[in-house]
């Protein structure tokens, strides 16, 4: 792995984070689960299939959104980012989350914690912790991403 793939790993996090996405970001490509939507079919969307949101340095692919039999909401799709940008500002929302890192380098932070993530990395979180992601290496950053609500549980 390069320098420029690793970002500035000795730097402090909050350090490396300033230098690699100088600017605030100015929007929020948050994905809300959509518990009114239909059931979910079962099948296949591939990402060619899928009309990306486009955002400032992210472009967001969303492959399913609403009710199962089981989850009163999931929702799942991928994200790539160029390199120094981030989806949101790290955020906190009702549903538990898993994000799986797929190509490129970046920081993902969950509880408090940031954590260098490459290639197979597989960020957790329960709902209302607060997380994000941002991209530090030189070249796109794409991962994967989905979050649920159980029956009975609505967003508070």
């Amino acid at each position: 792995m390069s320098t420029a793939d690793r970002g500035d790993i000795g730097a402090p996090a909050d350090t490396r984070a300033k230098r690699q996405r100088a600017a605030p970001i100015e929007h929020d490509s948050t994905v809300a689960n959509d518990t009114r939507a239909t059931t979910l079919p079962n099948g296949v969307r591939r990402v060619e299939d899928i009309a990306p949101s486009t955002f400032p340095g992210c472009t967001l692919f969303v492959h399913y959104n609403g009710p199962t039999d089981q989850l009163s909401a999931v929702s799942m799709g991928m994200v790539v980012l160029d390199p120094g940008a981030a989806p949101h500002e790290p955020h906190r929302h009702p549903e538990e989350e898993f994000m799986l890192v797929a190509s490129g380098t970046g920081e993902i932070v969950c509880d408090g914690k940031t954590t260098q993530a490459g290639p197979g990395s597989v960020m957790y979180c329960a709902g209302d912790v607060l997380h994000g992601i941002v991209n530090t290496g030189a070249v796109p950053l794409t991962f994967y991403w989905s979050k649920w609500m159980a029956k009975g549980n609505q967003p508070r």
